[in-house]
Parts: C-alpha cells; sequence; structure tokens
C-alpha cells in the first residue's frame, strides 16, 4: 500500500512539473512574441530625418542646385512613412541631377536622381546663360585665360576704352572662342561688343573682389 502511494505522489509531482514547465514555455514563447511585435511597432514609429520638397524641381536641375537653393527641407517622419529609397543626407545629391519632375511636398527619393554627365548646361543655374565669343590672343590676355578664370571686359565704346563688364567667370577656352557665364543681360551685351566694339578681356586676380564697373582713358 505504501508503494503505490508513494507512485501516485511521485507521479502526481512529476505530471505537476511538467505541466509547469510547458506552461512556462508558452510564457516565454508569448513575451518572445510580445517583444519582437513591440520592437517592431517601435522601430515604425520611430522618427527618420527626410528631404522633403520645398519648390517644384524640373528634370534636369543639378543636386547642387538644389543644394545651394535650399529646395528642400529635413522633416521627420515615420520609419513606416518612409518612400523606397528615400533620402535622408543632403550630400547624396552631390554629383547628381534630377532626372524626373519633382512636386512640391514629396520625399526625394535615389529614383528621383541620376548620375551627373558633366555637361556644360548641368553647370547653369536657372537665371545664368553661357555665351561664346571670339577673341584674338591678345584679347585673350595672350591665352593666359582659361576656364575658371575671371575677367573685366573692356570694349571700344565712341572711340574710347571703356570697362562694360567686371569679374566674369570663364567657363572654358577653345582655341579663339571663350565661353562666360552670365546673365541674359550680360550675354547681350558681350555679343553686341563682339559684333560691335571690339572686346578685350583683362585677366583678374584671384583675390580681386570689386565690381564698380568705371570708363578708362582712351582716344579714337
Amino acid at each position: 500500500m505504501d508503494g503505490i502511494m508513494q507512485n501516485k505522489l511521485f507521479a502526481t509531482r512529476q505530471g505537476t512539473i511538467v505541466v509547469g514547465v510547458i506552461a512556462a514555455v508558452i510564457a516565454a514563447i508569448a513575451l518572445i512574441v510580445y517583444l519582437n511585435h513591440y520592437r517592431s511597432s517601435v522601430d515604425n514609429n520611430a522618427m527618420s530625418p527626410v528631404l522633403v520638397t520645398k519648390t517644384y524641381i524640373a528634370k534636369g536641375t543639378p543636386g547642387n542646385f538644389v543644394k545651394s537653393n535650399e529646395a528642400y527641407t529635413v522633416s521627420h517622419v515615420a520609419k513606416s512613412a518612409l518612400q523606397p529609397g528615400a533620402l535622408v543626407d543632403p550630400s547624396a545629391l552631390d554629383g547628381r541631377i534630377a532626372t524626373t519632375n519633382i512636386g512640391v511636398n514629396q520625399q526625394l527619393t535615389e529614383a528621383d536622381f541620376g548620375p551627373a554627365t558633366g555637361s556644360l548646361s548641368e553647370q547653369l543655374a536657372p537665371p545664368k546663360r553661357a555665351v561664346v565669343i571670339p577673341l584674338g590672343a591678345p584679347q585673350q590676355v595672350g591665352g593666359q585665360i582659361s576656364a575658371d578664370s575671371h575677367v573685366d571686359v573692356f570694349a571700344t565704346v565712341n572711340n574710347k576704352v571703356t570697362q562694360i563688364l567686371q569679374n566674369m567667370s570663364v567657363l572654358g577656352v577653345n582655341g579663339g572662342n571663350v565661353t562666360l557665364l552670365a546673365t541674359p543681360q550680360q550675354a547681350g551685351i558681350l555679343i553686341w561688343a563682339s559684333e560691335n566694339a571690339n572686346p578685350w578681356m583683362v585677366l583678374r586676380p584671384v583675390i580681386a573682389t570689386s565690381t564698380i564697373p568705371r570708363p578708362v582713358g582712351g582716344g579714337g
């Protein structure tokens, strides 16, 4: 009789332990599932920076122009709201151009931009133009003018040598042709001078900053 009672007691205790272990395992699994779900929920709702347009960006706009003109703002949205490939760092715009038209209040994404080709048009901001004028060697300071030079432009006006433009940026030189960065008005002045006033360029030092036009002496 004592042996039977001991066997029943052992079986009961063993069953209780097994049940307890199973319950603990189930509780642990439930806790892991809950924690994973909670972590996923937190990750999805965590805020992330993203570049969002402030103005319309036309196809072909250089990324550097987008940066320099602050055509975007840095917003913070939930990670779950981020567009695929969303740009979070402005440096991602370097050396790239818009490959599509981008509306206002849109997240900027990698798909919106492609590698820049290095063409001259990509170097021009919307208010600027590239204008080419033909010049001889003396008018180019004996061939010393090159891309990235800054020059003043003189011309013969009313039989006097007059400074007509200052601190013009040179985009490139090809033989006797000099390409200058100009506004539309400056481009018109340069074209008129090229046709009518024998323009000359004067190379500026790197540190020269004055841009006040003034006539100089001359005679006819």
